[in-house]
């Protein structure tokens, strides 16, 4: 697969297959994470993978799913999440900022994924003081997100956007992601 094709293929997962993730995968997408662009080339974002039963268990209460969807989307028992990767900045590094750095590299996880066949949530609302505390992060160490990982139990389909671009389900479940067209978004030479 071709970096173009992995891009148009990519969506944010929210219903995954009860099928573990080695270990192995965990280590790819991180290590695609780890040659993302960094300011000064300073590298100040570390990485926790979680892929056992009790780990999992352990992140997934601090987690917020889709508050666009009324009453949020948070995944049933049987369509929670295989794994994750919490992204810490390392503040002994980055005493400032790191969420630029953030971006690219959880985009290059998102990207690995896709190519392996796997899909992703990337999630910026969670709770960071109670992950943290569950996997004794040290202090000098800012959770900033969580990419949640597994087997793809669903299949979004993306659609132009019109004024409202919220995400949403319809009756049967189906999730829709309106994307504003390139007309819209770009400028050439002018605003």
């Amino acid at each position: 697969m071709n970096v173009s094709s992995a891009i148009q293929r990519r969506r944010t997962i929210r219903r995954f297959k009860n099928q573990f993730v080695p270990e192995s995968m965990l280590i790819k997408f991180v290590d695609a994470a780890r040659l993302a662009p960094s300011a000064g080339n300073s590298q100040p974002l570390e990485y926790i993978t979680v892929a056992s039963a009790s780990g999992c268990e352990k992140i997934f209460p601090h987690l917020k799913w889709a508050r666009f969807i009324g009453g949020g989307d948070t995944p049933a028992e049987d369509k929670k999440p295989a794994a994750y990767i919490v992204v810490l900045i390392n503040r002994n590094i980055a005493a400032k900022g790191g969420g630029h750095e953030s971006g690219a590299a959880v985009q290059n996880i998102l990207l690995s994924a896709i190519e392996e066949g796997y899909g992703a949530c990337w999630l910026r609302s969670v709770d960071r003081a109670a992950i943290k505390e569950a996997f004794g992060i040290a202090g000098h160490c800012d959770v900033d997100s969580v990419v949640a990982l597994g087997k793809p139990a669903e299949s979004p389909i993306t659609e132009l956007a019109g004024d409202d671009t919220k995400y949403w389900r319809d009756d049967r479940g189906l999730l829709h992601v309106p994307k504003r067209s390139i007309d819209t978004i770009l400028h050439k030479e002018k605003f």
